[in-house]
């Protein structure tokens, strides 16, 4: 085990770094509470969502919260995500860290305030999926999680999101992002929805793991767990098994 993390309220992410304006609460957790995720256990979820106002604020009410470890690379990500008000979007940045190597909290990178753009185009590196994609109405009418690859907003992979809206989830889900050399996967449920492998010679490597959203989503979250493996190689026809 790398990290783990229960989420039960906001004293347990009191050491993450917030960018942007984020909000946090708690979600009292009923005994059959635990959905297809996982069993309810009746304890509590931190709850997650956004300070400012949408309509008003609109890009600029969304924001980032980053776990304040840097991870190896060859790591196993898995949370358990509840969608509570849409609404909105969640995503994962992992294997963050500044373009030319920098650590992510170098004062050498620009300031971060939550504002997409700086994530994307900016100067830091990142892969991130993004999952109940909710905000937009073309989002909700075809509904799909992406993997993107940056600086750059490369879109790199695409799965269909078995994710319900917000008042047909019945409990929580279990999300897992396996980050493996150049090999990515995700999946929900121990459903797989897309599996990528970075063709470029230099993938993106360790770094950072981060929660965003974009508001107004209200989402619980719990059990955060961060955990090591071998090192991914293709089978090649010199592979010995």
């Amino acid at each position: 085990m790398i990290h783990s993390n229960p989420l039960r309220g906001p004293a347990d992410v009191a050491d993450w770094v917030a960018e942007g304006p984020v909000q946090f609460g708690t979600h009292e957790v009923a005994h059959d509470d635990g959905g297809p995720g996982s069993g309810g256990d009746g304890t509590s979820a931190l709850v997650l969502s956004g300070s400012l106002d949408a309509e008003e604020y609109g890009d600029h009410a969304h924001w980032t919260l980053w776990c304040p470890e840097k991870l190896p690379d060859h790591v196993r990500i898995s949370w358990e995500f509840l969608p509570l008000e849409e609404p909105g979007l969640a995503m994962v940045f992992f294997a963050a860290a500044g373009h030319r190597g920098e650590d992510l909290f170098s004062p050498a990178l620009a300031p971060r305030t939550g504002f997409y753009p700086q994530y994307h185009s900016g100067d830091m590196d990142a892969l991130h999926v993004s999952y109940f994609r909710h905000k937009y109405a073309s989002e909700r009418a075809f509904r799909t999680c992406n993997l993107r690859k940056s600086a750059g907003f490369e879109l790199v992979a695409q799965g269909a999101d078995p994710l319900p809206p917000a008042g047909d989830a019945d409990g929580f889900y279990r999300m897992e992002v396996i980050k493996d050399g150049p090999r990515v996967a995700f999946s929900i449920n121990q459903l797989l929805l897309f599996e990528w492998a970075d063709p470029a010679g230099a993938p993106l490597r360790g770094g950072y793991f981060g929660i965003r959203q974009m508001a107004p989503l209200r989402a619980a979250y719990r059990n955060l767990s961060i955990t090591q493996l071998q090192p991914w190689r293709p089978v090649t026809a010199h592979t010995k098994p």
